[in-house]
């Protein structure tokens, strides 16, 4: 599972597709969730290490 971080909030998901001009995020059921441009995009983090305690990942 994914997070994407943006400036109003964050968005998780399951998987994502790389667009020319942003990310395309997908649900566990593989519906399309929503279109992240790179321009608001401020991070896409693998959830798993977003869970951690290293503080350099944070």
């Amino acid at each position: 599972m994914f997070r994407a971080i943006l400036p109003e909030g964050q968005i998780l998901c399951e998987r994502y597709d790389e667009a020319e001009k942003g990310l395309e995020l997908y649900d566990e059921d593989d519906e399309f969730i929503a279109f992240v441009p790179y321009t608001t995009l401020h991070a896409l983090i693998n959830e798993d290490v977003y869970g951690e305690d290293e503080r350099s990942i944070m």
